[in-house]
């Protein structure tokens, strides 16, 4: 049987060492799938793929035969819109179910640490304080979940399997929906989950339609005192609107993984807001071995001029 003729590809990031991540693993399991620091490339017409993590303004100039660029995440909005990239060339991102159900577990704790209200718990047991305090019963509580991709659908399933109320925002009706779930779908579908909610949890991908989504007017259609859950994308976020309704008592609180600018800037006000959960970044990553299979998989379809399944639809977004 002839050896499959290797097919060439390169890391492309100004903040994380991707061989460092990636290399052994992608080498271990792939001897026909060569990825290059761009230092190291004496070729650059035999590039054919790139791997990226936030990439450069310039990072793609050198390759003239590139025709995929992959994210090792799940959000693709940072080549979709590359000033360097050039629109025929394809997108396509990760896609980790193990980091699904990361982000899905992240949710239901954010929702859980204060519903159940652990953070006065913690309080009072520093000071020996035994009071038990009310509870309410799940399904009494309405959870709004914009998005319903691969993350989103994990934080329906794993919201509804804890009993809340969940209402889905997404742009169509869901090829596979979870049982007892309410979508909303088309234009209004943000608008009309969020009605009178008690938690908000945003999952979209970030796209002309959905960026500056999380403003003053959503969360002014909320039940009063809703709670923020933002792990989509920073630029999802108007960052005065949250601090207003945060000051109206419009929120009681946010928990913020994702922002405009991370790392989180030291004087951000963010910082010093105690009803603000503030997370580095950590809902969900995705494993360096499902992530190289993945790669691997689909510089091979590139080269065989098979179905890649993981290349995003540009005019969606995602």
């Amino acid at each position: 049987m002839a050896q499959a003729q290797p097919i060439v590809g390169v890391y492309l990031s100004d903040s994380l060492d991707l061989d460092a991540l990636y290399g052994d693993a992608i080498r271990a399991i792939a001897e026909d799938v060569i990825l290059l620091h761009p230092a190291q490339v004496e070729r650059p017409e035999a590039v054919r793929f790139a791997i990226c993590w936030l990439p450069a303004a310039d990072a793609f100039e050198p390759y003239p035969h590139l025709a995929l660029a992959m994210s090792i995440g799940a959000g693709v909005d940072a080549l979709m819109n590359h000033p360097g990239l050039d629109p025929a060339v394809r997108i396509a991102r990760v896609r980790d179910p193990h980091q699904a159900d990361l982000m899905a577990g992240f949710a239901v704790h954010e929702i859980l640490h204060h519903e159940r209200e652990f953070e006065t718990l913690a309080r009072q047991a520093h000071t020996a304080n035994w009071h038990p305090l009310p509870m309410r019963a799940p399904a009494s509580r309405c959870v709004a979940v914009l998005g319903h991709g691969t993350m989103g659908r994990a934080v329906v399933q794993a919201v509804a399997a804890l009993g809340f109320t969940v209402r889905v925002a997404c742009s169509r009706p869901p090829a596979a929906p979870v049982a007892g779930v309410h979508y909303e779908t088309g234009p209004t579908a943000i608008d009309a989950a969020a009605s009178g909610a008690d938690y908000l949890i945003n999952v979209l991908p970030l796209t002309a339609d959905t960026h500056d989504v999380l403003d003053g007017a959503l969360f002014e259609r909320l039940a009063k005192g809703a709670w923020l859950i933002q792990i989509g994308r920073g630029e999802h976020l108007v960052e005065r609107d949250l601090l207003a309704a945060l000051a109206e008592g419009t929120l009681a609180g946010a928990s913020l993984d994702v922002f405009r600018e991370e790392p989180l800037p030291a004087a951000h006000p963010f910082w010093l807001d105690p009803r603000l959960r503030i997370t580095p970044h950590i809902a969900s990553d995705s494993l360096p071995q499902v992530v190289s299979e993945q790669v691997v998989e689909t510089a091979r379809a590139l080269r065989d001029g098979g179905d890649m399944a993981l290349v995003v639809d540009r005019d969606r977004g995602y």
